[in-house]
């Protein structure tokens, strides 16, 4: 088997695993077991939680004491043990602390894999920036294929779902001790403080007003991602409970309908780079912000009969609101920060996203739907109202971005990228 087919099976299966259950879990938690809103937050919120701390310490063992592909393995393997219990879970408080368990094994391996996929490339003379792209996509045709699986098979709103992905975390986690070894690249290195390890000095670009600014706002719009993955799939599933919509697509499977979302997202990162060098950062991340506001409203007035072109519409728009901000708030980081701190810079990003802002967005959305968008049965949902109020969320945050914001209009390139300017690093500011 050719190196290339043995990291695309990797990237497609640690993708499936997480597509299998992410954005049905809803369904699984508001349809069958009937569990309250407030609490579902907090299910949402072990994702951040997790992404706070455990790359960076995951990371440590494996650049010091342990081979990648064998560390990547045992948490995979451990995720797998852990997904098989959450059938057997009966009340929601146990469910956070499980949920949280799996979290904190899956979440490290998102940064593993590309580790592994690295090393191993360069190992056998590959090109990282050619070659691992086309691997990479693979993992999002996993995702999709997770998604079409559960839907197809009818376990949207059943506990199988949860061991559809166990089996392929314990999978992958056996079929990760096949792969070339990855063994620590910093063992005998000198070891660093836990600051530098944990790329704590990149706070200190918190003083810089510009970057302070960004930064906050990287973590609101990671919250915006949290409440889409976490409604649509249940929102739909809601459609149910009315006869005239029962038997459409987007009610008998709302997977595959959401699918489209994923689809759309490798489809926009192609446009990306003519949007920046027309536009620039500033305006393209702005772009992405609106496109969370049609994301949200869209949703609010759809339906799967007559309406369902909103639905796929809204699909379509969540390439546009996800990778817009992602890939150009990474490269505002990458042409901001000194090399010294480039790396930390990144990880300061990405938790403010996927770690602080996913916290945020997963325990407010869950207290407020539970506080005013829910009926007193404690199960019917104002869908409408619940998808304006994201809307609007989404606004004002594009509204305050645009004012608050100061950024010049530039264009955007490779070179710019190696040679742009001020480069801020930590201990300049």
């Amino acid at each position: 088997m050719s190196t290339k087919l043995r990291l695309i099976i990797l990237s497609f299966l640690q993708f499936f695993i997480w597509g299998s259950w992410l954005i049905t879990i809803g369904a699984y938690w508001f349809q069958t077991k009937q569990w309250s809103g407030a609490q579902f937050g907090a299910i949402f919120s072990t994702m951040g939680i997790a992404s706070i701390f455990m790359p960076s310490i995951m990371g440590i063992i494996a650049d010091k004491y342990v081979n990648a592909e064998k560390l990547y393995g045992i948490l995979h393997i451990l995720g797998g043990i852990v997904l098989f219990t959450v059938p057997l879970v009966t009340e929601p408080g146990t469910m956070f602390w499980v949920m949280l368990l799996n979290m904190i094994f899956y979440m490290p391996t998102l940064a593993l894999s590309i580790a592994v996929s690295y090393y191993v490339l360069k190992s056998r003379g590959g090109d990282v920036v050619r070659d691992y792209p086309p691997i990479r996509v693979w993992g999002t045709v996993g995702f999709i294929v997770a998604m079409w699986t559960v839907s197809l098979l009818g376990f949207e709103k059943s506990a199988n779902q949860f061991y559809v992905a166990a089996g392929a975390a314990i999978l992958l986690g056996l079929y990760s001790f096949t792969l070339p070894k990855c063994p620590p690249t910093a063992k005998d290195t000198p070891s660093r403080s836990l600051i530098d390890v944990l790329g704590l000095k990149s706070f200190a670009l918190l003083r810089d007003t510009k970057m302070l600014t960004f930064f906050l706002f990287a973590m609101l719009l990671g919250a915006a991602l949290q409440l889409t993955n976490a409604y649509g799939d249940t929102f739909l599933h809601d459609f149910d409970k009315v006869p005239a919509y029962q038997n459409t697509l987007a009610v008998k499977y709302p997977a595959i309908i959401m699918s489209i979302s994923q689809i759309s997202e490798t489809l926009f990162i192609l446009a990306i780079p003519f949007f920046l060098r027309r536009f620039g950062i500033k305006q393209v991340m702005v772009f992405s912000m609106i496109a969370w506001v049609l994301r949200f409203g869209l949703f609010a007035f759809a339906n799967p009969a007559d309406g369902l072109w909103m639905i796929i519409l809204s699909c379509i728009v969540y390439g546009m609101a996800f990778d817009f901000f992602n890939i150009s708030g990474s490269l505002f980081v990458e042409t901001q920060t000194a090399p010294s701190i480039r790396a930390s810079a990144q990880g300061l990003f990405m938790m403010m996203t996927n770690g602080f802002g996913a916290v945020f967005g997963s325990l407010v959305s869950g207290l407020v739907i539970e506080q005013y968008f829910t009926a007193a049965d404690g199960v019917t949902k104002d869908w409408q109202s619940i998808w304006l109020s994201f809307a609007g969320y989404a606004l004002v945050v594009a509204v305050l971005f645009l004012i608050l914001f100061k950024h010049k209009h530039e264009t955007v390139s490779e070179e710019a990228v190696e040679h742009s300017g001020p480069l801020l690093a930590a201990n300049e500011l």
